[in-house]
């Protein structure tokens, strides 16, 4: 027996479950494909990482009825202060010099899952398939033929209009649409902790250029802050093979004394780093969002929030279209619309991450020289801060209604 959907979601992390989330309105049947549970500790997506928020993300998460659950272990950012290390050069953006009440927010990943997942679980669509291992997927002119296999071996057959390859970096989905993927490994790898500094973070954010890479303070409740410590791949395991006094020690090197001394550091996670980008984000009766069309470096700390507006325009799409006649949603001129509307944020945030790691990783005097300059002088221009906070949001090119605060219905 064939199940018959309108659309599968392969994937039932923070993007796929978002998607899942935003399409409960619109009275279409829906499956979510997912091989571990969210709350489950395998869960590589709700994980003990946080997550920073840009103000389009948190207007989407308004939009689709789940921030109210998220928001209690939101941490605001009121100022982000970014320097290069051995130069003078800084940059300040404080949220009310632009008159924003934050400049974005850090989420705990696992309160963010949960809140999603509840949100799922409380509609009778979709349907969730969970754990549960994507056997097959063919994607065909008609309608798109998949295989799954649940926890206890039961094989389902599902029948969609169309597939959203939500499933990550290493997308089966993606691949078997066949569509190719472009990486550039930046031999580079993050270490991802939490740290107590001696002094309170007054809700910053902290981004700071070494030679090895960037290093990143995220605040969070009770003081700490979120580590992302950015590493050459030949120095991962002299770093996590440091005690706790030692790996501080090299930290606080490279951060300085700004929150006086680090007391404490938590468990620590190491990620590879590379710039993935699918050659398109769309294929026949398939739509790719989040990771598996683009997985950046966390630099920047935008690729949720560009997966985010993925699904944001996604989900408009199909709203409406299923407001004139519920056509079908996997047609191709869907598709094309969907190619088209996230080109521009897409090449955009993409330019800006990659440029940021590329201008601060050259060593040439020169360069170093010019971006010292450059910090400087983004310092004492407002526009160009506002500009920074539009590109952020994807405020800079059309934005969907979801990432404006406004419902699909």
């Amino acid at each position: 027996m064939t199940r018959k959907v309108d659309i599968a979601i392969v994937g039932g992390g923070m993007v796929g479950a978002s998607l899942a989330a935003a399409l409960r309105p619109l009275e279409l049947s829906v499956a979510v494909i997912e091989a571990v549970p969210y709350d489950g500790a395998a869960q590589p997506s709700f994980d003990e990482r946080t997550t920073a928020l840009s103000n389009g993300s948190r207007r989407i998460l308004e939009a689709i009825g789940v921030w109210a659950d998220v928001e209690a272990a939101a941490m605001p950012i009121r100022k982000i202060h970014v320097s290069d290390r051995g130069r003078f050069g800084f940059a300040r953006i404080d949220s009310g010099e632009l008159g924003l009440a934050a400049l974005g927010y850090v989420v705990p990943n696992r309160a963010l899952g949960a809140a999603l997942w509840q949100a799922i679980q409380r509609e009778p669509s979709p349907q969730v398939y969970c754990p549960a291992r994507l056997d097959t997927v063919v994607c065909e002119p008609d309608a798109v033929a998949l295989r799954v296999e649940t926890a206890d071996g039961t094989p389902t057959s599902l029948e969609a209009q169309l597939v959203v390859a939500a499933d990550g970096a290493h997308s089966v989905v993606r691949q078997a649409a066949g569509i190719g993927m472009e990486t550039r490994d930046y031999d580079q790898s993050a270490i991802i902790t939490t740290v107590l500094p001696q002094r309170y973070h007054e809700q910053v954010a902290y981004e700071r250029f070494t030679e090895s890479g960037p290093l990143a303070l995220l605040p969070l409740a009770d003081g700490r802050c979120t580590l992302v410590l950015t590493v050459r791949r030949a120095d991962v395991d002299s770093m996590l093979g440091a005690s706790d006094a030692e790996f501080l020690r090299e930290v606080q090197d490279r951060f300085g004394f700004r929150l006086g001394r680090f007391l404490q550091v938590g468990r620590r996670v190491v990620y590879p780093l590379a710039l993935t980008q699918a050659r398109a984000t769309s294929g026949l009766r398939c739509a790719i969002v989040g990771n598996a069309a683009q997985s950046l470096h966390p630099v920047a700390g935008m690729g949720f929030n560009l997966g985010l507006r993925d699904v944001a325009t996604l989900a408009e799409l199909v709203a409406q279209r299923r407001g004139v006649d519920r056509r079908d949603v996997g047609a191709a001129d869907l598709l094309a619309s969907y190619d088209a509307w996230r080109r521009s944020d897409r090449r955009a945030i993409t330019w800006f991450t990659d440029g940021l790691v590329r201008v601060f990783a050259n060593p040439s005097p020169f360069v170093r020289q010019g971006r010292n300059l450059g910090l400087l002088a983004f310092d004492l221009l407002p526009p160009a801060k506002r500009a920074l906070s539009a590109l952020s949001t994807g405020a800079l090119g059309r934005v969907p209604k979801l990432a404006r605060g406004v419902g699909l219905r």
